[in-house]
C-alpha cells in the first residue's frame, strides 16, 4: 500500500476548492451574440487555452512512454516550470489524470478528426477540467464540431472495457469479483484526500474543530467512516504547508492503510516488524499507537525509501523506530531477529490495482507477466518474514491489490506449507478499534465502491506455541 500514502497532484473542481467562486452582486448581462461566438483568435482565453493543451500535450508525451509513474513525471515537468501558478497546475494535472482513467476510452475518441491525435486527448482531458468557452476558444473550428460530437455520443453503445477505460486483461479478472460493474466504476473516480492524526499528539476531534475554524475549512474536513484516526478532505489542499503538518501532528494516509495499522494491534513495549515500510506511513501510527515504546524495526530493501520517510518518523516525535536497509536475500539482521518478533507486518509489493483512484497509470503500466513476477515475490517476502514472528505472535499479510490470486490464494498456499501459522478473523481484530467496520472474515476486503478507501486485501495469522512437555 506504499501507493497510497502519497496524495496525488492536482484539484479537484468542486465548491469546496473555492475555484470558480461565484462573484457577489448580479454581473452585468453580455450581448446574445457574445455567449454563443467563441472569442476570437488572440484574446486571453484563445492564448490560455492553447497555452494549456499545448502543456498538457507535453506531459502526456512524456507519461505515455510508461518508463516512470505518472507522478513522478507529473512532478518533474512542473518543476521544470516553476512560475505556473497553483491553478495552472491544477489545470495540467487534473487534465493529465482525467486522460489516463479514460485512455482506451479517449484513444478510440482521438482516432477521429484531423491532425494529431495526441493533441485531441489533451483537449479531451481538459474539457472536464477548464470552462468549455475558454477551452474552445483555443480550438480549430473543425476541433471544436469534433468535441461536440464527442460529447454527444452515447456511452452505453460502448463495451465495459472501452467505456471504463480498462485493458482487456484486465476487465477479464476483475469481471469475476462481486458487482463489477460498480468496482470498476468507482476505481474510476478521482479520490478524496484522506489525513491522519497523530494520536501521541492530539485527538481527531479537536484536530477538525481547528481545520474547520480556518482557511481548510472549505475543503470540508469530516471523521472518515471507519478508522478513528482519520479525517476526508474535499480538493486537494496544500497540506504539507499547514503548521499541522510541519509539527507532525497530520499525515497524509488513506483510510484503508490506518486500518490495516489496526490490524497489527501493536501494544506497548513489543517488538514489532514493519517489514516492507515504503514511505513510512503505517509504521508512524503503529509506532504511535505503542506510545513511542518497545521496538518499532521498518525494514525495506530501498535506501531511497527510507530516506524519504526519515523526515516524516523526525517530525512524529517517535523515538521507537528504527529504520533498517534490508538485502533481499539471506539478510543477517533479519536472521538475528528469527523467532523474536510479536508481530509482523508485510505490506507486500504488488500490482497496486486497487489504488486506480490515486494511480491510474497502473492499469496500463501493469501487465500479465508483471503479476507473475509479483507473485513469485509476495510468496518470497511472506516465507522470509514470516521466520521473525515468535511462537504465539501475529504474521499480518496485506496488498493493496484486488486480485484474489495477491491475496486470499497467496495466504492459503503460505498456510498450507506453514502449517504451524492459522488463520484468525481479521475483521474482528480491526472491530476491536474500528467500531463501525462490520464484515465477515477472516479475510478483510475493502473496496473503493463499498467502504470509500482504497481497495485493498489482509490477513491475519499467529504463530503456535511449542506444545508444552507432558510430565
Amino acid at each position: 500500500m506504499n501507493n497510497t500514502e502519497k496524495p496525488r497532484r492536482g484539484r479537484e473542481r468542486n465548491a469546496a476548492t473555492g475555484r470558480g467562486k461565484p462573484r457577489q452582486g448580479k454581473p452585468p448581462a453580455r450581448p446574445a451574440a457574445d455567449r454563443s461566438a467563441p472569442p476570437a483568435p488572440g484574446g486571453r482565453p484563445f492564448v490560455l487555452a492553447a497555452v494549456r493543451i499545448e502543456q498538457v500535450r507535453a506531459v502526456l508525451g512524456e507519461v505515455l512512454q510508461w518508463e516512470f509513474p505518472a507522478d513522478a513525471v507529473l512532478s518533474r515537468w512542473l518543476k521544470a516550470h516553476p512560475k505556473l501558478g497553483m491553478r495552472d497546475r491544477g489545470e495540467v494535472a487534473e487534465a493529465v489524470f482525467d486522460v489516463l482513467r479514460n485512455l482506451r476510452r479517449y484513444r478510440q475518441f482521438a482516432e477521429s478528426g484531423t491532425g494529431p491525435a495526441a493533441r485531441r486527448l489533451a483537449i479531451l482531458g481538459l474539457s472536464g477540467v477548464m470552462d468549455h468557452a475558454v477551452l474552445e476558444a483555443g480550438l480549430e473550428e473543425h476541433e471544436r464540431h469534433w468535441l461536440a460530437h464527442v460529447r454527444a455520443l452515447d456511452l452505453r453503445g460502448l463495451s465495459r472495457a472501452v467505456r471504463d477505460s480498462m485493458p482487456d486483461w484486465l476487465d477479464e479478472k476483475l469481471s469475476s469479483l462481486e458487482d463489477a460493474d460498480a468496482l470498476i466504476q468507482a476505481l474510476n473516480q478521482p479520490a478524496p484526500l484522506d489525513l491522519r492524526v497523530n494520536p501521541m499528539r492530539v485527538e481527531r476531534a479537536d484536530m477538525i474543530k481547528q481545520l474547520r475554524s480556518g482557511p481548510a475549512l472549505r475543503h470540508d474536513p469530516r471523521p472518515t467512516p471507519y478508522s478513528p484516526w482519520g479525517i476526508r478532505m474535499q480538493g486537494r489542499p496544500p497540506v504539507n504547508r499547514w503548521p499541522m503538518f510541519e509539527n507532525g501532528e497530520i499525515e497524509v494516509q488513506d483510510e484503508g492503510s490506518q486500518i490495516l495499522a489496526a490490524l497489527v494491534a501493536p501494544r506497548r513495549s513489543e517488538m514489532i516488524i514493519d517489514y516492507c515500510a515504503g514511505a513510512g506511513g503505517k509504521t508512524l501510527l503503529i509506532g504511535a499507537l505503542m506510545r513511542s515504546t518497545g521496538r518499532l524495526y521498518a525494514f525495506d530493501v530501498s535506501a531511497a525509501r527510507l530516506a524519504r520517510a526519515k523526515p516524516r518518523f523526525a517530525r512524529s516525535g517517535l523515538s521507537n523506530i528504527v529504520p533498517v536497509v534490508i538485502d533481499p536475500e539471506n539478510d543477517q539482521r533479519v536472521k538475528r531477529l528469527r523467532g523474536k518478533a510479536h508481530r509482523v507486518l508485510v505490506d507486500a509489493p504488488c500490482s497496486g490495482l486497487g489504488t486506480l483512484r490515486r494511480n491510474p497509470d497502473l492499469k496500463w503500466r501493469q501487465h500479465p507477466e508483471s503479476l507473475a513476477a509479483l507473485k513469485e515475490t509476495q510468496a518470497k517476502i511472506l516465507s522470509q518474514a514470516s521466520r521473525c514472528v515468535a511462537p504465539g505472535g501475529r504474521l499480518i499479510y496485506a496488498t493493496c491489490s484486488i486480485l484474489p490470486e495477491e491475496n486470499e490464494d497467496q495466504v492459503k498456499a503460505f498456510l498450507t506449507e506453514n502449517p504451524d501459522f492459522t488463520l484468525l478473523d481479521a475483521c474482528k481484530i480491526a472491530a476491536d478499534r474500528c467500531e463501525n467496520l462490520t464484515l465477515e472474515g477472516p479475510f478483510l476486503n475493502m473496496r473503493p465502491d463499498r467502504h470509500g478507501t482504497d481497495g485493498f486485501f489482509a490477513a491475519v495469522m499467529e504463530r503456535s506455541k511449542p506444545a508444552k512437555p507432558e510430565n
